[in-house]
């Protein structure tokens, strides 16, 4: 999945974590990243779909401390206002519509 630049994982939106550069010898990372990076991308086509732009909301795969994959969403606070909006509206049973 890829955004508007080569740069787009770090467009200003902050999505490392502060310990995220210890790793532990023997943890299989990559086996659990590869697994978040596919449900990454999966979300991501679904946020642009719906309108969003990956510069202002976006899926990031990263890896637990014991290597099981994770999808953290990162985004600007007026998007993820309105992905709360979208997705509120989805489970109030309107079926999305703003």
């Amino acid at each position: 999945m890829t955004g508007a630049g080569e740069d787009w994982l770090r467009d200003g939106l902050d999505t490392e974590d502060a310990g995220s550069g210890l790793w532990v010898p023997g943890i299989d990372y990559v086996a659990g990243w590869r697994g978040a990076r596919e449900a990454a991308d999966d979300l991501n086509r679904a946020l642009l779909g719906a309108g969003f732009e990956l510069s202002e909301v976006r899926a990031v795969a990263s890896t637990s401390e014991d290597g099981r994959g994770a999808v953290r969403v990162a985004g600007w606070p007026d998007a993820m206002a309105r992905l709360a909006g979208l997705l509120g509206s989805i489970a109030d049973g309107d079926g999305g519509a703003a």
